[in-house]
């Protein structure tokens, strides 16, 4: 029964292109290659992305989306089959046709199956699906088709069929080769009553119906390309707010965007994205706000939402809690404004709103600048994510960041990564010490600089578009020696220039000569960020904050200590005596030298709120302290 609408134009010998005046569509690849194999093959299994809608042509230049057996109901009527069957688990047999077309007596082809129908409907298990297949492979007259959805579920396991689900797929494999083909339609083109198998995945059938069997045809369907997100979009796109009165330049932006930022996507999801924009009266030319609420499942952009005066007045707050580190803080916070005013954030749509390489000595402020910047934008240093990749130098590793594959312990649990960015997915997301981790876990490091997406072990697509993304490394700072051993790359007394100079070299030689992954280095970019060693100026201010800090804190608990000027500079000579291991090093001269012995002190008098105490001496063996 050809359809004027759907008219087939062969193109160089292919029958699914079809041609509307100047532009084509053209059909899916399945759909192509199910039409060239319907005189050739008597089943068919169907299986991919067999939930997803379909875009189809009904007519030239009007494109819209079907349910996947809608469309291969239409596509086997266009080809001259005079009915079609579906079969699912919960309905049993039913009789599908062409949308819009006139009600047929569908009762009268199932009694001919020797079903009962009821409504239009036969319910039927897997014993008279097994029963009804032989039926309906010999019935005489013009061809008709079966679809067998979910037949996924039709099994627990294939490779262990129970007695009912043996007999169905030993019926079929044998049907599949008694089937003969006749001539139908005008082209008289040989046709059999076709069975199409609808599953998930190609090995949810039992291998010996489907392997080497030359009567059955395995046709993968794929995600839908660019192309066909292309021909959908202006159909979902004309019913949003303001598409009627846009201007066509206008339009033609919107679905750009639209087409680029759904890459990986279903037509399902770009369906629940128009209706979704639809609904909270989102414009055609904001469609972009849409895709992202609908993928992330937020509904204001947070970025929009952060305190700007707040971070314009952001470099002196840093600068106290990061001492000595001036230009890392300038260029932390221009990555910062540049994520808040989305500036060349969105050219692929999903990548991360901003990308920081912090690198440098130990003791710096690496971790403290990650922290602050995240007090900075949530009012919380804490609210980071942060992974320890010292934690994930194992060959596995990375089943712990992004979930166990289905079938391995832990499947159920997913990823802490995909968890963590699912809950939270405006966060900062630090990864501490990155060259300790697994080179296979650098792997996935760029699946998030590059597309922003991971894919967790259960499948679920995790987006990473609205993170700010810190990996910190002490690369460069040593280096490998002639003879293999550890040597420093870079000195305290080195000028910052040379230790830049340095420290770029030979982050630059481990990514490119010893882990082998150069394109690490390209998404990151400009934004390695290097710090300067503690030089003797800055650990003073950093050795006076902390003092004042210990005791601003006894003071909260109403206990006066005063530590006399000599006690405190001879403390300082103490405690900045080593400077290799920076800041960290300074806080753990700092509690051997003044805490525990302060702490030791105030116990053993039995210091009570209101009093009052001074630090007169720091001695070898502790602090002398008097009562004032």
């Amino acid at each position: 029964m050809p359809d004027a609408r759907n008219t087939l134009h062969r193109n160089n010998g292919d029958p699914g292109s079809r041609m509307s005046g100047k532009s084509q569509f053209e059909r899916p690849r399945w759909v192509r290659d199910v039409v060239r194999f319907l005189p050739l093959k008597s089943q068919f299994v169907l299986f991919g992305n067999v939930r997803d809608l379909q875009a189809a042509e009904l007519q030239p230049g009007l494109v819209t989306a079907q349910s996947f057996n809608q469309h291969l109901c239409t596509t086997l009527i266009d080809e001259g089959f005079s009915q079609v069957l579906s079969w699912d688990p919960l309905s049993g047999f039913r009789v599908l046709g062409r949308p819009g077309s006139e009600p047929a007596d569908d009762d009268t082809l199932l009694r001919d199956l020797g079903l009962t129908p009821a409504n239009g409907a036969a319910p039927a298990g897997i014993d008279l699906l097994s029963a009804t297949l032989q039926r309906l492979v010999n019935r005489g007259g013009d061809p008709i088709a079966l679809i067998v959805d979910f037949a996924s579920r039709l099994t627990v396991r294939s490779d262990s069929l129970n007695a009912a689900e043996h007999q169905l797929f030993t019926h079929a494999l044998v049907l599949a080769h008694q089937a003969r083909s006749r001539p139908a339609t005008a082209a008289r083109r040989p046709f059999f009553n076709s069975v199409l198998w609808v599953v998930e995945k190609e090995g949810d059938l039992p291998d010996w119906l489907v392997v080497g069997n030359p009567r059955l045809h395995p046709v993968p369907v794929s995600k839908p390309d660019q192309r066909k997100r292309r021909a959908l979009a202006p159909a979902l796109l004309k019913g949003l707010q303001g598409a009627a009165t846009a201007a066509p330049e206008v339009l033609e932006k919107s679905v750009d965007a639209f087409v680029t930022e759904t890459e990986g996507l279903l037509l399902l999801d770009l369906t629940a994205i128009a209706q979704l924009a639809r609904v909270e009266g989102v414009g055609v030319e904001q469609i972009s706000d849409a895709v992202r609420r609908y993928k992330i499942g937020v509904t204001e952009d947070p970025w929009l939402r952060i305190d700007r005066p707040r971070i314009r007045a952001a470099q002196g707050y840093v600068q106290q809690r990061v001492k000595g580190q001036d230009h890392a803080v300038t260029h932390m916070l221009d990555i910062v404004k540049r994520a808040m005013t989305g500036v060349g954030v969105r050219r692929k749509g999903n990548r991360p709103r901003g990308v920081a390489f912090l690198a440098g000595p130990t003791g710096v402020g690496k971790t403290e600048l990650a922290k602050t910047v995240t007090s900075l934008l949530f009012g919380d240093e804490g609210a980071y994510i942060r992974f320890d990749m010292s934690e994930f130098s194992a060959e596995h590793a990375d089943q712990r960041l992004t979930g166990a594959p289905p079938g391995y312990v832990g499947y159920d649990v997913g990823g802490e990564l995909t968890n963590a960015i699912r809950e939270k997915p405006f966060s900062v997301v630090l990864f501490d010490e990155i060259e300790k981790a697994h080179p296979r876990i650098l792997d996935k490091f760029l699946q998030i600089l590059d597309d922003g997406v991971l894919t967790s072990g259960r499948g679920d697509r995790v987006y990473f578009s609205e993170a700010l993304i810190v990996f910190t490394s002490n690369l460069g700072i040593h280096r490998q020696g002639e003879h293999g051993e550890r040597v420093a790359n870079v000195l305290p007394g080195e000028a910052f220039e040379q230790v830049q100079e340095k420290v770029h070299a030979e982050i630059d030689r481990h990514f490119k000569l010893v882990l082998n992954r150069p394109e690490i280095l390209n998404r990151i970019g400009e934004n390695i960020i290097v710090f300067d060693f503690i030089r003797d100026d800055v650990a003073v201010q950093i050795f006076e904050q902390m003092v004042d800090a210990t005791l601003q804190d006894l003071h909260a608990q109403q206990l006066t200590v005063t530590l006399a000027a000599d006690a405190r500079h001879t403390l300082q000579a103490q405690c900045l005596q080593d400077l290799s291991n920076g800041g960290r090093g300074i806080r753990n001269q700092l509690e051997a030298r003044l805490l525990n012995p302060l702490a030791r002190s105030l116990f053993d008098q039995d210091a009570q709120p209101g009093e009052h105490f001074i630090i007169t001496a720091v001695q070898p063996g502790g602090l002398a302290i008097e009562r004032a």
